[in-house]
């Protein structure tokens, strides 16, 4: 008993000291509180509760907890439950010594249940904070509003709705079905988890709505790309008497963004400005995504422009449209200047090269990325695998699967695995492209529309056509790009039939009218079968203009069977398409040199020196130890360019010495 006096003496004379050391560390925080200090309608004049109110960390809180322990504050309820609040809320707070506290505490109030919930909820752990509200239900605790409020959060992590839906319940068997906050929370609840038409129901139920009510809903309906619900209900909620705030504005500039409706963007924006809505970080970042998404640049830079403080979501966003309209330079440029990136926006950057057909800078991008110890997502991943299929660089692309997805680092998803299908088909790998996706636990339609091309593009036709016939038989339609890869898979294959009846299938049994790549498939199909008059037939018969692709068909039929009259038509069409391109003179010559006729082949040459059009070199790609090299026709710019037409003349003279001597190698030598 002495010891025990001694000790609380001790802390007693120790307490101003202890109290002035803690009071220097966390006076910071006074100006600025942390997240887990709610408002309370307490007035607080106890020195230690006050300091408690400005914690900062688990170290400071166990100081301070013993403080009150020593001065008796402990026993009380207030006191017990702020430092409960702190360890359950606080970002440095400790949700297992929240929970060791709990089980000390004798009678814990209502508030302290429901710390308990939101503090499991916070920590990831929304099983174990259910498990407190099944607590509450059992032994009878008095619950308010708050405590469905959070256990409905809970449930917004779990996979199944029974535990919602029992939540719903009780709600309605206790009489909190017509408390506002537990009817916004159930609406939450609904729209977070998909099921918009549950929210619009409690929505439509309730009598009171306040700027959350409306907000959530519009919020949901936005997050689902329900656009024109979501704007809808905005224009009701400015019929009624709430005043929309600045979560509300982002949530309806959200469904601009994704209608790109720019016209009712601007005058959601104009309404801003009238209205003097508070334009916070993110209500501009809102705004200027909504004018980088609908493509008016100009209007997005001028608020990037006259931003005060922009974070890395303004940057990237930037970078972002600049890189999807094809303005590399700027995109760069802003890239280069960001004072912070984080992976979206090397994403953004990476994203912008391979979709602007340069897939060099998108791998050496990606290289720089790797280097930083940044870890890629999903859809840097994506972006560089594509990147991989244009350049055809298979040992990188098997590296990103075997690294992230095979060292579980990244989790295989639908659409991480139709980009790894399309690069292993690019790269020539098609029996990798096959393994993968027999093995894909779920496919959608781009799964099964990238392996039919596959196929298609390496001459598998009979495969691809199997192929479609089993997508046929599960709950998946073909659309305009299915039938793209089984007309392109007939052409290859020579199966006139077959792409003549799924050519009119798409129409008689899929209501699919058919687009200018259909036509062109099916003018290669019938070309490079010799039905030249039929294909023209076909092509004269397209309810729109045709295209180059269409023209381009044609011609390709008429060299392989030396139809000079129709390759001259074709190839006129084609120039008055794009007078600019060499390639179609430097065929049609080819084609009169070939059928002898010199006078057209000067005419073509003559035509081609008049409009000053040259012919392209001839080039080629290769990968050498994750470099590329790019070689011209008579290019020797390359540093090693000797020592490459040293080993091509030792090959010549090689195939010479076999008897054997390839035209190529005769070109190849003489350019």
């Amino acid at each position: 008993m002495k010891s025990s006096f001694h000790f609380l003496l001790c802390a007693q004379t120790q307490r101003p000291q202890v109290l002035r050391s803690l009071q220097r560390p966390i006076s910071s925080a006074i100006t600025n509180k942390p997240k887990w200090n709610s408002k309370t309608n307490v007035i607080i004049t106890n020195p230690i509760l006050l300091i408690m109110e400005s914690c900062t960390t688990m170290l400071q809180l166990k100081q301070i907890q013993a403080i009150m322990t020593c001065a008796g504050l402990i026993n009380h309820t207030f006191p017990v439950s702020r430092v409960l609040a702190f360890c359950a809320l606080a970002d440095a707070g400790d949700i297992q010594y929240a929970h060791l506290l709990f089980t000390r505490i004798e009678k814990p109030n209502t508030y302290m249940w429901n710390t308990m919930i939101r503090g499991y909820s916070r920590a990831r752990a929304p099983t174990t904070g259910f498990s407190f509200f099944g607590r509450m239900v059992r032994e009878r605790v008095e619950m308010d509003s708050r405590s469905f409020v959070f256990a409905l959060k809970a449930c917004e992590h779990f996979t199944s709705v029974l535990q919602g839906h029992s939540v719903h319940c009780l709600i309605w068997k206790t009489g909190f079905g017509s408390d506002l906050l537990v009817r916004n929370g159930l609406m939450h609840y609904y729209a977070e988890g998909g099921s918009v038409s549950c929210a619009r129901m409690v929505f439509d139920e309730s009598s009171v709505r306040d700027v959350v009510t409306w907000t959530t809903m519009i919020d949901g309906y936005a997050a689902r790309s329900y656009s024109n619900e979501a704007m809808e209900l905005f224009d009701e909620m400015l019929l009624s008497n709430v005043e929309p705030n600045e979560v509300t504005m982002i949530a309806v500039i959200s469904a601009c963004s994704n209608k790109e409706d720019v016209g009712m963007g601007k005058s959601i924006h104009e309404y801003i400005q009238k209205k003097n809505v508070n334009c916070s970080l993110n209500l501009l970042n809102a705004l200027l995504d909504m004018y980088v998404k609908c493509g008016r640049l100009v209007a997005a830079q001028e608020i990037f422009d006259n931003m005060k403080v922009r974070d890395v979501f303004s940057w990237t966003s930037m970078v972002n449209g600049y890189a999807k309209c094809g303005d590399l330079d700027s995109a760069i440029q802003l890239f280069n200047d960001m004072p912070d990136r984080n992976v979206v926006s090397w994403n953004a950057m990476i994203a912008g090269y391979a979709q602007n057909n340069k897939p060099n800078e998108a791998v050496k991008l990606f290289h720089n990325m790797v280097e930083l110890g940044l870890v890629p997502e999903e859809n840097s991943l994506v972006c560089v695998l594509s990147a991989c299929g244009q350049l055809g660089c298979l040992d990188l692309g098997q590296w990103i699967h075997h690294y992230y997805i095979n060292g579980k680092l990244i989790q295989l998803g639908v659409i991480l695995g139709n980009a790894l299908i399309d690069m292993y088909a690019k790269c020539g790998s098609i029996t990798s492209a096959t393994e993968l996706f027999n093995e894909m636990p779920k496919r959608n339609l781009v799964s099964w529309n990238t392996m039919i091309a596959g196929y298609a593009a390496h001459g598998h036709a009979k495969q691809a056509l199997t192929l479609f016939n089993q997508m046929k038989s599960t709950e998946l339609k073909p659309d305009h790009i299915t039938f793209v890869a089984v007309l392109s898979a007939c052409s290859h294959g020579g199966l006139v039939s077959e792409g003549r009846e799924h050519f009119k299938s798409m129409i008689r049994d899929y209501g699919l009218d058919p687009k200018e790549e259909h036509y062109a498939c099916m003018i290669d199909l019938l070309g490079r079968f010799g039905l030249l008059e039929e294909a023209y037939e076909l092509i004269n018969k397209m309810p729109m203009e045709p295209s180059e692709s269409a023209w381009g068909a044609l011609l390709n039929s008429c060299k392989i069977h030396g139809n000079v009259e129709l390759a001259k038509l074709s190839a006129e069409k084609l120039l008055g398409l794009d007078p600019e391109d060499s390639g179609i003179y430097v065929l049609l010559a080819n084609l009169c040199a070939n059928k002898q006729r010199w006078m057209d082949v000067r005419n073509v040459r003559s035509l081609m020196k008049e409009r000053g059009v040259k012919k392209n070199p001839g080039h080629s790609l290769i990968e050498v130890q994750g470099e590329f090299h790019e070689f011209f026709a008579a290019d020797k710019s390359h540093p090693q360019s000797e020592e490459v037409y040293k080993v091509l003349n030792e090959m010549y003279l090689f195939s010479k010495l076999e008897g054997y001597l390839p035209k190529q190698f005769n070109e190849l030598l003489c350019i």
